[in-house]
């Protein structure tokens, strides 16, 4: 049943329209018409925590544990490996439940040996599979994927989210590499943050609404959809705001419906030091292949360091510091929630 349910989630990733609306049309950054800087200077290196990228893009957790997953993985490997990409694998419960599907992992860090690889498990896990995650690909760091609402939809999925944050804190103290906990597409607010903050959780992917919507995928999946769920959660930019002031720079990822190099410089402004991208990059493999793909990786990137260019900035520490103006619903929901994005907008790189 877990293999034909990883063949549905790509089938549905791919034909249900992304969401679309990850709130970064909202984020309007200030042009520097004297930016003193070339292009030549501009360096997209970043890090996350202890682990130290060469790119803020970053292959998110996508799938595994099929045998038809495998050759999706290896292309998504290989197209890491030649854009100096950190990739994050989907997750392994399924291959340390049964140990033949562990090659669809597997394949990734044999097309990228010496590539930021992250290993993938859901809260449920244990320290033990924890640690069998991260030995199955030789993980640089190891995510800890949150899907309340897709494991609520989710004709087969969990209903007892009791000793969450303890397991979590238990596999972080006992990982061996970094822990980051991310969200699959509901965004995570202020209050979890700071409880994963206290739990010693040093670095959080966002996973904002605004691309792939896991509740969409199994309420197509359901025999009676529940489709007001479908807009369950906050978006891409609310959630880099809300949790901020707890996981400050250097220590958080961006992710839900980042598709442009101009959103990932957005995003980056806000406070991220690395994208996630799964869903985009997943349908230009369909459509354009492991070439089309790494076209695609590079042009963001090209379009990021113009954006960084035009702002004066010549690294992502540079951008933390550049104005940025928040409008419309995500400065409805800043008001509301009582988060300063007055200081954002006055805030000077030099």
């Amino acid at each position: 049943m877990r293999i034909s349910r990883k063949m549905e989630h790509i089938h549905h990733a791919l034909s249900i329209r992304p969401q679309g609306r990850n709130g970064l049309a909202d984020v309007r950054l200030v042009p520097n018409a004297l930016p003193d800087i070339s292009l030549s200077c501009v360096s997209l290196a970043t890090r996350i925590g202890e682990l130290n990228l060469s790119s803020p893009i970053l292959i998110n957790a996508m799938t595994g544990g099929a045998q038809e997953t495998e050759a999706i993985n290896g292309q998504l490997a290989a197209a890491a490996r030649e854009t100096g990409s950190a990739m994050a694998v989907g997750s392994q419960m399924s291959a340390i439940k049964d140990k033949a599907m562990r090659d669809s992992y597997r394949i990734v860090r044999e097309m990228n040996p010496d590539g930021i690889i992250l290993a993938n498990l859901g809260a449920e896990a244990t320290v033990e599979q924890a640690l069998e995650a991260v030995e199955m690909i030789s993980a640089d760091a190891l995510q800890i994927h949150l899907n309340v609402m897709q494991e609520l939809l989710m004709p087969e999925g969990e209903r007892n989210f009791q000793g969450t944050t303890e397991r979590i804190s238990r596999i972080a103290e006992a990982a061996g590499v970094p822990v980051i906990v991310k969200e699959v597409g509901f965004g995570i607010a202020s209050e979890a943050a700071a409880r994963l903050k206290a739990a010693g959780i040093h670095a959080l992917d966002v996973g904002g609404a605004g691309g792939t919507s896991f509740a969409a995928i199994e309420n197509a999946r359901r025999s009676r959809p529940l489709e007001a769920l479908n807009q369950w959660g906050c978006t891409t930019a609310v959630a880099l705001l809300e949790c901020a002031p707890a996981f400050g720079r250097g220590s958080l990822i961006a992710s839900g419906g980042i598709r442009s190099g101009l959103e990932l410089v957005k995003a980056l402004v806000l406070g991220a030091s690395a994208a996630g991208v799964a869903g985009a990059f997943l349908r230009l493999l369909q459509q354009s292949g492991v070439e089309g793909l790494i076209r695609g990786i590079g042009e963001m990137k090209e379009e990021a360091a113009l954006a960084m260019v035009a702002l004066g900035a010549e690294n992502v520490e540079d951008l933390w510091r550049c104005p940025v103006v928040i409008l419309g619903e995500t400065a409805e929901w800043c008001r509301a929630r009582g988060i300063d994005t007055d200081s954002l907008a006055r805030r000077s790189k030099r």
